[in-house]
Parts: structure tokens; C-alpha cells; sequence
């Protein structure tokens, strides 16, 4: 199963931290952080794109 999605059914409460850990194989420390690194990424594309819209909007 992809990694991403488990975080992301985890993010939207649909299962527990435990859970997450046990479908990923991992323990619940490396997990934290797993989470953590993916929330940070997912604001790092965000702002990527939003700096896009406006370079884009700008230049025309």
C-alpha cells in the first residue's frame, strides 16, 4: 500500500497512529516523524504552487 495514502487516511482520522504504524511496519517514533516530514512537504509543494500561479499570472 502506498505510504502516502496511509498518512493521509491517518491525517484524516480515518485510523488510529497504532494502526498507521502497524500497515506501514514501522514504530511509533520514526512514524511521528514520517508524518511530520510529509505534512512539512505537502506546505513546501503548496507554496511552490502557489509561487507558480503568481509568476505565471505575472508574466502575461
Amino acid at each position: 500500500m502506498d505510504k502516502r495514502k496511509v498518512i493521509t487516511a491517518y491525517r484524516r482520522g480515518f485510523i488510529t497512529i497504532q494502526e498507521c504504524g502497524q500497515i506501514l511496519g514501522i514504530e511509533d517514533i520514526r512514524l511521528s516523524q514520517m508524518v511530520q516530514d510529509s505534512v512539512e512537504r505537502l506546505k513546501e509543494e503548496s507554496k511552490q504552487k502557489e509561487c507558480f500561479q503568481v509568476n505565471s499570472s505575472n508574466a502575461e
